[in-house]
């Protein structure tokens, strides 16, 4: 199911009273919920591609976009699992690396989570892979998170590619 923020513009009659006993005005609201959606076709799974920054593997925090968070991860998440995660709590999860297909390696402890972030964004927190793989500035990344295992996949799909 799809997750999507519904706003709240207009007061319920008890709310509309609250808010005139307590002489402050109706405060607009966001409420996470789902929504029914066709699953689109995977064409190439790696649906999360970025380039990553030595800030990034510095920190051990990636930063995902709204869109890529709500597309790509949330639709597949249970509602309780985004709310938990809206409300500016981390979630643990697993990361496979299957930069090297024949031998991937998986990742979990508590360096290994995804978070709100700051201005409409999502923190995936990565320091083991980040330290554990041959990942460099400028190398892209691609992931995305995989149903069947409920863990995000990790590649390096390309090395360098700022510097070409």
């Amino acid at each position: 199911m799809k997750k999507t923020f519904y706003k709240k513009f207009i007061p319920s009659k008890s709310e509309e009273e609250a808010a005139k006993r307590s002489n402050k005005p109706f405060q607009v609201t966001n409420e996470l919920v789902e929504i029914r959606d066709l699953c689109p076709t995977l064409i190439n799974p790696w649906q999360i591609k970025k380039v990553v920054t030595d800030v990034e593997i510095i920190t051990g925090k990636l930063i995902l976009s709204h869109h890529e968070v709500f597309e790509y991860i949330f639709r597949y998440w249970t509602l309780e699992m985004c709310n938990h995660v809206e409300s500016g709590n981390r979630i643990l999860v697993v990361i496979w690396d299957v930069s090297d297909e024949k031998s991937p390696v998986k990742h979990h402890s508590e360096n290994v989570y995804l978070e709100l972030g700051p201005h409409d964004t999502y923190t995936l927190g990565w320091m083991d892979v980040a330290r554990n793989t041959a990942v460099n500035s400028n190398d892209e990344v691609g992931m995305f998170w995989q149903q069947r295992t409920k863990s995000f996949l990790f590649k390096v799909l390309r090395h360098g590619v700022l510097n070409n």
